[in-house]
């Protein structure tokens, strides 16, 4: 059966417009609440964060959850009411506190008062972490200075190997890609208290690879296309191109998804986030390679005539004609 992009492409592009826009107003929402668009960990903030676990082999320690409202009234007292909570695990037995800076001394006298208030807490299982402020806004700078780098040398690679349009569609692609996931995280930011940290990062370059990759495949196929056929409608090359690719497309992103679901389902608390917006970013740039990038092109020649995809041939097969 053949895929026919091109009827459908305003169906693709309704849909990406949609999940965009709904991740942009969660993070409009965001930013009024917590002052950024996605909710950011102690590795950008700077501050001090305590991951504790009641211990369970104390009797009636674990008897029922642990009462957010006991915490922050804990924390208030503390004087840290400003703190963020987020509670831990199925049975509810874990709390991750996100404060300002603490001394030894200050984090002592918070975990004692928090033991007389909701239960003893296994020593095994306490995390602590600080970060300084300066530190975490350099990390953020530096992450999203990478990002921009990866995004200007893969716009000068695609216009050398292929044309000027097919590297802003693909660049468009892979914005489609980030900020969806951005979005879907800052949802998860708004609902779950999800934080992303510099992993975070770390995940939208590896979705840009990703995704521009599979662009690449599909970009490649329409231009060995155009060598052989230059006179053919763009929107049948395009089609023929997508089908061509399509089960290596899937084939990969799918053997991709098993190792990813691994990771976020046995990975350990501080790999599922990066697991998830990586299997996020891989299904959105499966999605955005195969329908928009792909339609975009079409369209974009369709609308400025058959010339350029003659000239695309031109360009490749020739030297340019004396004027």
């Amino acid at each position: 059966m053949k895929l026919s992009i091109n009827q459908s492409r305003k169906l693709w592009w309704a849909i990406s417009a949609a999940a965009i826009i709904t991740g942009i107003a969660a993070m409009l929402i965001s930013w009024q609440q917590i002052g950024a668009p996605l909710r950011p960990s102690l590795d950008f903030v700077g501050g001090t964060r305590l991951q504790l676990e009641r211990d369970c082999t104390q009797p009636n320690n674990c008897a029922q959850p642990i009462d957010i409202t006991a915490v922050r009234e804990v924390l208030a007292a503390q004087g840290l009411s400003n703190s963020s909570i987020q509670i831990l695990g199925q049975e509810q037995q874990g709390i991750s506190i996100r404060t300002s800076t603490l001394d030894v001394e200050q984090r002592t006298q918070l975990q004692d008062a928090l033991s007389q208030r909701i239960g003893a807490f296994a020593p095994q299982s306490t995390q602590i972490d600080t970060v300084g402020p300066t530190i975490g806004r350099q990390l953020l700078s530096s992450g999203l200075l990478a990002l921009i780098v990866s995004f200007g040398g893969i716009i000068v690679y695609i216009s050398l190997r292929f044309q000027l349009d097919f590297a802003v569609f693909a660049i468009t692609a892979l914005l489609h890609d980030v900020f969806v996931t951005a979005g879907v995280f800052a949802i998860l930011g708004l609902v779950w208290s999800v934080e992303v940290d510099s992993l975070f990062i770390v995940a939208l370059l590896t979705i840009t690879g990703f995704s521009v990759n599979d662009t690449v495949v599909i970009y490649d196929r329409i231009r060995e296309i155009l060598k052989v056929n230059p006179d053919r409608s763009i929107s049948e090359i395009v089609d023929d191109a997508v089908n061509q690719t399509l089960a290596r497309s899937i084939n990969t992103t799918l053997t991709t998804m098993l190792a990813l679901f691994a990771i976020f389902l046995f990975g350990g608390e501080t790999l599922k986030n990066f697991a998830l917006a990586l299997i996020i970013g891989f299904i959105c740039g499966a999605y955005s390679s195969i329908f928009i990038a792909s339609t975009l092109l079409s369209w974009w020649r369709e609308r400025n005539g058959q010339r350029l995809a003659t000239q695309s041939t031109a360009v490749i097969d020739s030297p340019p004609e004396d004027t």
